[in-house]
């Protein structure tokens, strides 16, 4: 009978450290898939922090907006057109065409349109740093979305930091930025574009490929016969050099790269950490807008580009998603 009881006890502890291995094994690429969601993030970082950068370079050229989204759109169907006929879809049509309809067409022709009018810092800032903002109110007034108490403190530090570049642009306009404003607005909505798509990329579990296939093809698909037929055109004036940068990052790095590690970010680490994350951009695009592009950089805005980077910091270090 003891003997029984102890072979008894051996199989309930054999049983129960088979159990704990299992949880242990499901446990342990779940922590790794996070960790690889912040690595993505922080890519996404710096190739979004160059977007602005190369962005503003092609708005300030003889590119309109309009061709730089061409190029954005084209070369990115082109790189993910053979991926149509081979990826199995989840994602129904109408929910790749909702997505294109943000993340695609809304955002890629604010941002371009915004890059024609106002500095690279604004972009960084207004943008990226509006993007965890936009997030938040979306979810909060769409999806019922409560924030925790860092996750509020987060928002309100990056708040503030959209708030003073907002005013030293709105309110102090010099004489030759007189439609500085209207870059902003445009990237203001750029950023709520975005955080439409980030939450429905989650809300609808859409996978990175899917996405980026539909956001390529669909967005290809409405612009380019309204390029054609009625938008001005300057890529013929472009110089070979100015259109080969820009077709690579806007479709190769923008486009693509970014935007499926983005969407990968937003499904590990959630909406929120990633977008935080983002807030990172405009330190990057301002500490480089400087050299790169000439353009001077003041007090107030690295006043604001200081509270972003710090929001972003509290948010991301947020355990709560």
């Amino acid at each position: 009978m003891v003997a029984s009881d102890g072979g008894i006890e051996r199989i309930k502890i054999s049983e129960n450290t088979r159990h704990m291995t299992q949880y242990d094994s499901r446990q342990s690429p779940n922590s790794k898939s996070i960790a690889m969601g912040f690595v993505a993030a922080i890519i996404v970082v710096v190739c979004w922090s160059g977007f602005n950068i190369v962005s503003r370079m092609g708005g300030r050229g003889v590119l309109t907006p309009y061709d730089l989204a061409a190029l954005r759109f084209g070369i990115s169907m082109l790189i993910l057109l053979p991926f149509l006929f081979t990826t199995r879809f989840i994602a129904t049509p109408l929910q790749l065409a909702i997505l294109a309809l943000f993340g695609g067409l809304g955002y890629g022709l604010l941002v371009y349109a915004g890059f024609s009018l106002a500095p690279a810092a604004h972009a960084g800032v207004l943008v990226n740093g509006g993007i965890p903002f936009a997030t938040a109110l979306i979810a909060w007034l769409a999806m019922g979305y409560r924030p925790g108490k860092r996750a509020v403190i987060a928002l309100v530090v990056a708040g503030l930091g959209i708030g003073v570049i907002s005013y030293r642009s709105l309110i102090q306009v010099q004489p030759d930025e007189g439609r500085q404003w209207l870059g902003d607005l445009f990237f203001l909505g750029a950023a709520t574009c975005s955080a439409i798509f980030s939450l429905l990329l989650r809300k609808w579990s859409v996978r990175p490929l899917e996405a980026m296939i539909g956001l390529a093809c669909y967005s290809s698909l409405v612009y380019f016969p309204v390029y054609v037929l009625a938008l001005p055109k300057t890529l013929m004036l472009a110089a070979p050099s100015v259109l080969l940068l820009q077709g690579f990052y806007q479709g190769v790095i923008a486009a693509t790269v970014a935007g499926l590690l983005y969407a990968h970010a937003n499904l590990t680490i959630g909406p929120m950490k990633a977008s935080l994350m983002l807030a990172l951009v405009p330190a990057m695009s301002a500490l480089a807008a400087g050299p790169l592009l000439g353009e001077q950089i003041g007090i107030v805005t690295w006043l604001g580009v200081a509270l972003v980077t710090a929001g972003a910091v509290i948010g991301a270090t947020n355990p709560k998603k």
